[in-house]
């Protein structure tokens, strides 16, 4: 069963993860106003969303094992290539999938 502080952290991971993407939104569009560049609902949900992620963190690492945080948020660069996939359509290119395995592995084996 998976313990409160290891669902905090996985939660923290997630809504890093679709902070980055938020903000990769904003990137992407131009603005008029070198304001709205910077106060736009993408940036300001973006960094929201990090802000919530961190206190997540925090609290997750009250009651989670120090070793196995780093593992979880590694899973990060995992749900960032799928985001970019499914939000942005970027192709999953064979060096990308090489690194998730790698990741993966990383993960399987820190486990053993």
């Amino acid at each position: 069963m998976i313990s409160k502080f290891a669902a905090a952290m996985f939660l923290s991971v997630t809504l890093a993860s679709i902070s980055q993407v938020l903000l990769k939104i904003s990137a992407g569009k131009h603005y008029k106003a070198l304001m709205r560049e910077y106060l736009n609902p993408y940036v300001i949900g973006g960094y929201g969303l990090l802000l919530v992620s961190m206190f997540l963190t925090v609290y997750a690492y009250s009651g989670l094992d120090y070793k196995n945080g780093p593992m979880i948020e590694s899973l990060g660069n995992v749900f960032v290539l799928v985001l970019g996939y499914f939000v942005f359509g970027e192709k999953i290119s064979i060096r990308k999938l090489a690194g998730i395995v790698c990741i993966m592995a990383g993960i399987v084996i820190f486990n053993l």
